[in-house]
Order: C-alpha cells, then structure tokens, then sequence
C-alpha cells in the first residue's frame, strides 16, 4: 500500500484523494478541484487511449490522476515529467513514443491520457512499476519496471519524484517542451515507423513535430503526413 501520509505530508499544497479500490482515477479527478492529486491501489476500470483499459494490477502500479489547467503540449509535458521522474527514482531510462506512452525494451511501461473536462485538464498517468507479469493480451506489449531491471521498487520514491517534475515541466512554453520531448524520444526524427489512419496503415520516417506538437512522418515518396493521433508503432514490431 501506498504511504499516504509521507505523501500528503510532503505535497501539503495538495489535496491527495486516495482509494483503496476504484473503478478509473479519471471519473474522480473530473468531479475535483484544480490541484487535486487522485491516487489508486487498484484500478477496476482504468481508462488508456482510444476508449481502451490500463491494466491495473492492485498494489503493482501507479494509478493517478491530476486536475491541471490546459495547455496545447500538455500529453508531450507530461510525458518527459514522467520519464525524468523514473529516472531519478530508479535509474532507468524510458523512451518515449509519441504521443503518450514510455517504451522499456520497446514494450510499454507507462502511458499518458488527458482529457478535457469543463475547461480542465485531468491528466492520468499509469506506471507498471512491479508487476511480475500481464495478460497473455498484453505481455508482448506491456512492461514493468521490475521485469526491467529485476527488483523492486517503492512506488512512493517515483512519486516523489513524479509531482515535482510535473509542476516544473507544465510550466514550460511549449517551445521548451518541444525541444526537451525530441532530445529525449527516439520516435520524433529518424525512426522508421507504421501508423494507423483513417485511410489506412502509412509507413515511413519520423521528421520532427510542427509548432503544435504533431508528428511529422516522411513516406518513402517524399510526402510528409501530419499525425493527429496515436497508433504510431516501430516498423516490424
């Protein structure tokens, strides 16, 4: 179980929502206040992406959301936050794959969703953090941070790293935070990738993201594709 009260009393700015049991940390955060940290031990419902779950194993993973106000990069913002608090916390380097997801072994460790909500931002994070393994669905997708490196870890150690990142990083412009995102992603330029469209699966070269945050893929004839959306996955994977 995750401490509580070295938490609340090391973020006392912070109204810290925690719950044995939920069905998503999304639905609580849209019914809370700007600031409010909502926090589960087990997810019976959590929401990733596209309508699909985060698995949510009890006492294995993070399971969080936030309350924050909008801005037009937040996804990517998070995204580094998150990368730069496992890497304090533990020592290991994700990579992170447009838009929203941190790849281990090129497999999911954790994973973004922000959802817009009467004028807020409620920010989910799910970190697979010591989980031993997934369901036979996910196992050639998913990772944790123990089968990474072989131990445990303390969730809270993460998390204390985590709310600070994240205060740092959503404060930054979004020049910032699109030059800070390619520095640490693999996936932004140069990386041979297929994403899934409307019309059809592309193949091509990662070429940078535009002003707003998309990423840029060159197909093999020269024309360059905006992606709106994720879907984006390494060639052959």
């Amino acid at each position: 179980m995750i401490d509580l009260a070295r938490l609340r009393q090391a973020f006392p700015e912070r109204q810290i929502l925690y719950f044995d049991s939920i069905d998503s940390t999304q639905r609580i955060a849209a019914a809370s206040e700007p600031g409010t940290i909502v926090l589960a031990d087990l997810q019976l419902a959590g929401q990733g992406r596209h309508g699909h779950t985060w698995h949510s194993e009890s006492g294995a993973g993070i399971y969080c959301s936030l309350v924050l106000p909008p801005s037009p990069v937040l996804t990517l913002a998070l995204g580094i936050a998150t990368a730069e608090a496992i890497a304090q916390a533990t020592g290991i380097q994700c990579d992170l794959r447009w838009p929203n997801d941190l790849m281990l072994d090129n497999r999911k460790a954790a994973g973004i969703l922000v959802q817009l909500v009467d004028g807020l931002a409620i920010a989910g994070i799910g970190i697979n953090v010591n989980h031993t393994a997934f369901p036979d669905d996910l196992h050639r997708e998913a990772i944790s941070l123990r089968q990474h490196a072989g131990r445990e870890f303390a969730r809270e150690d993460i998390l204390f790293a985590l709310f600070p990142a994240i205060e740092s990083l959503t404060g930054e412009d979004s020049e910032t935070i699109l030059r800070l995102f390619t520095h640490a992603s693999s996936y932004a330029a140069g990386r041979r990738v297929t994403v899934d469209q409307p019309g059809g699966v592309i193949t091509g070269t990662t070429a940078g993201l535009d002003p707003a945050g998309f990423l840029i893929v060159r197909q093999d004839d020269g024309t360059d594709t905006l992606i709106l959306a994720g879907g984006v996955r390494a060639a052959g994977s």
